[in-house]
């Protein structure tokens, strides 16, 4: 994990690359959507508020980078059809795809699993899980055609290390970790493409303080902290690394 930290990436890794970034409106997503532009991708910018992914776009577009895309949907409520008219509308408009961070989340606060409910888990893995998985083979068809394409996945340590009062949220992220293992030796014949996944533990963003509203958030590293591992990842330096689940 060291040498993933103390990665120094150059200003052109991402160079007319194409990268969509899920729950881009807030925390991670927005921090990585934004170095991503930095480095030269061209960002297509996905969440549930409209309003919080044009503020993103306001400022990557103050940046002087390339102009992103803004792509709102809503991922609990979002069937096989809207994947595939997303991959339709990046086809279309793009003409390619290069990558895929995976980090759009969706949690209710810990409670004993005896009392967490059938619609709650429908919506956790829905969003955390089968999202991932729909979007991903929707995308499938323009990320084996790049040159050298990479998707990240964001797993939990409460999905890498279970743990009580997170139920669904941790099978979730358990099947993630599973999901990137399985696919990743699927993909094992292609060289262009890699999948794998990053744990970015305990960070201060919006949903660290919906579930852990008494730490001290000072304390925390920030989200620009773990910039390094991302960038390495989703760049072509990063094209033996496959299946790996990285913890930060």
């Amino acid at each position: 994990m060291n040498q993933y930290r103390n990665y120094s990436a150059p200003e052109n890794l991402l160079q007319n690359r194409v990268i969509l970034v899920t729950g881009a409106g807030q925390g991670l997503g927005r921090t990585a959507a934004i170095t991503f532009a930095k480095h030269g991708a061209i960002v297509i910018l996905h969440g549930k508020s409209t309003k919080k992914l044009e503020r993103v776009y306001d400022e990557i577009e103050s940046l002087d980078t390339a102009q992103p895309v803004i792509y709102p949907l809503d991922l609990e409520k979002a069937a096989e059809k809207d994947y595939t008219l997303l991959a339709q509308a990046i086809t279309e408009q793009l003409g390619r795809l290069d990558g895929i961070l995976h980090n759009a989340a969706f949690l209710h606060g810990p409670s004993p699993m005896e009392s967490q409910t059938l619609e709650q888990w429908q919506t956790l893995l829905q969003v955390n899980l089968i999202a991932p998985f729909a979007l991903t083979k929707a995308c499938l068809p323009l990320l084996k055609t790049a040159p050298d394409a990479s998707i990240i996945m964001t797993g939990s340590t409460y999905g890498h290390y279970p743990k009580a009062y997170w139920g669904g949220f941790s099978v979730a992220k358990a099947g993630i970790e599973a999901f990137v293992k399985i696919q990743a030796d699927e993909w094992s014949m292609l060289p262009n493409l890699r999948i794998n996944a990053l744990i970015p533990g305990a960070v201060n963003t919006p949903q660290r303080v919906k579930t852990h509203p008494g730490e001290v958030k000072k304390t925390l590293p920030q989200p620009e902290d773990l910039m390094s591992v991302y960038l390495f990842l989703m760049g072509p330096d990063s094209r033996a690394i496959k299946g790996e689940i990285i913890l930060c």
